[in-house]
Parts: structure tokens; sequence; C-alpha cells
């Protein structure tokens, strides 16, 4: 019987060995996947318009080779600030809208006892697993009804562009599910204590939960902003004016030819000053979404 019980010590070496190389082996290729066209993009910006046709394509560029006048192009082929400002604008909209959505909804499903919450929230949770360009059908016939879209006798003016934009960003079912984990660790006992103390659902909401949730709020307001951000089919459906658009849509048409020819070179040069700050940005904060992250670990 003892024997049967006996672990081999070679036996167990060798498959925690074998398990630690397929492991590293898939991230690595998962990180190879991820960052070729992130490298295939910064090569493109840096060529030359002759290089781009190249056969067989060139995989590797000196430094003497770099055509750094690409970015200046690009910066002057397109209305670049106004992309950038209307981005701004609408991933400010968008996160404020999220933020306050988010935190309003994941109270009640965390701390409201009201009937059939349960059910509701499992309902809710369900429309995660509807591919988003459904959404959009709604979601355009909402705004479209909303006189957002300007009409036959109207064209669409700057504050409705604006709203049609940002409004399918301000709520998301994700990041409701993903606060509602982090408030359900804060413990029962500081409610009760507030309420014993006369302290309003209101009050202990935004004086105590808020606070003590602040880093899953902020990786909350990173990603919907890195979102927003990244968006490129809605802004090209509900605005087609050139002083509206955002960066992604906006970059998209800017660098072609009179012959239609699109100009890769300062296209993936405007690309690259486009996703320089989500870089930024992440690699500053990347401590709080995974912090955040670590908070809202799930919780039955």
């Amino acid at each position: 019987m003892e024997n049967k019980l006996q672990v081999n010590p070679e036996k167990s070496i060798r498959t925690r060995l074998i398990r630690k190389i397929v492991t590293y082996t898939f991230l690595v290729l998962f990180a190879i996947v991820i960052i070729i066209p992130f490298y295939w993009m910064i090569l493109t910006a840096l060529k030359d318009f002759g290089d781009l046709t190249v056969t067989p394509p060139i995989l590797f560029l000196p430094f003497s080779r770099w055509n750094l006048q690409n970015f200046a192009n690009a910066m002057e082929a397109a209305p670049y600030l106004i992309f950038m400002k209307n981005t701004v604008i609408v991933s400010t909209l968008a996160t404020i809208g999220t933020i306050f959505t988010t935190i309003l909804a994941s109270f009640a499903f965390s701390r409201l006892n009201f009937k059939g919450r349960d059910t509701l929230f499992f309902v809710l949770l369900s429309t995660m697993m509807i591919p988003g360009e459904i959404f959009v059908i709604t979601n355009f016939i909402t705004v479209s009804d909303l006189g957002w879209l300007g009409s036959n006798n109207v064209s669409q003016t700057y504050p409705d562009a604006l709203k049609a934009l940002s409004f399918p960003f301000m709520t998301s079912i994700f990041y409701i599910f993903f606060l509602r984990q982090a408030f359900r660790q804060i413990p029962d006992e500081l409610y009760y204590a507030a309420k014993v103390d006369g302290t309003s659902d209101f009050k202990y909401l935004w004086r105590i939960m808020v606070p003590i949730a602040k880093p899953t709020i902020i990786t909350i307001i990173i990603l919907n902003a890195m979102g927003t951000w990244n968006a490129y089919i809605w802004p090209n459906l509900v605005t087609d004016n050139e002083n509206y658009r955002l960066v992604t849509n906006g970059l998209r048409t800017a660098y072609a030819e009179l012959s239609g020819q699109v100009i890769y070179n300062e296209q993936m040069a405007a690309a690259l000053i486009v996703t320089a700050p989500l870089l930024v940005v992440f690699f500053l904060l990347k401590k709080y979404i995974m912090r955040g992250v670590s908070r809202s670990g799930i919780k039955g």
C-alpha cells in the first residue's frame, strides 16, 4: 500500500518541466502573433514609398534607410489635430458616462436587495454572448430616432455628432460585472455599521465603496478610454463629416493620392503616432490595471 502512494520524484520533475515548456512555448508563439503586426506597422512607417512594393518584402530596415519624413508628411496630409481633439472629447464623454452608469449599476447588483435582482443580472450578463456588431444596428436606430444624425433638410451639428459618437460607449455589462465583483469583496460589516450610523445608501456608495474600489475604477477608466480611442466601425456609421471624424476612421481615408492609391507608409506613420499615446498610458498605468484585476477576483 505504501509503495502505491509513493510519488516518483523524477517523474514529478519531468511532468513539471514538460508543463513549463508547453506553457512558455504557447506564450512565446502568442506574443509573436501579437508583435508581428505592430512590427510591420513600424517597419512600413519607416520605409520609402518605393520600398513598399519590393519583392521579397524588406523584413529589416537599416537605420540609414529610415525615412522619418513620413511622420512629418502624415501630420500635414490630414487635419490630425482635429481628429485628436474629437477623439479626446468623445473618449472623455464616454468614460464619464461609463463610470457613472457602472458605479450605480454595480452598487445595485451587489448591495441592494430587490426582487429578481439575480435573474436580471444573469439576463444582462448573458448579453455578453451576443456579438457587439449586433448592437450596432439597435444603437444606430436609437441615435437616428433621437435626431443626432441630422436629416434631409438639417445637417448634423457638432454637438449631435459628439453625442452620437459617445452614446454606445457609455455603458458596458462587462465593466458592471467587473466592478460588482470588487464591491462584493467589501465586508458587509462596513455596510451594516454605516446604516447603524444613519448613512444613506448613496453616501455609503460614494464615501466608502468607491474609494475602496478605486484601483478597479481606474482600470475601467483606462480600458474604456482605450476602447473608445480604437473605435472604427461606429464612427464610420454615424458621421461622414471630415471635421467630426475620430483618429481611426479619419486616418483610413486621409492618406491617398488623387489616383486613389493609398500611401501606406504615411498612413502607418500616422497610425504609429496615434498608437503612441495609448502605449504611454498603458506602461505608466499598468500597475493600476493589474491591481484592479487582482482586486476584482471572482466571488460567488
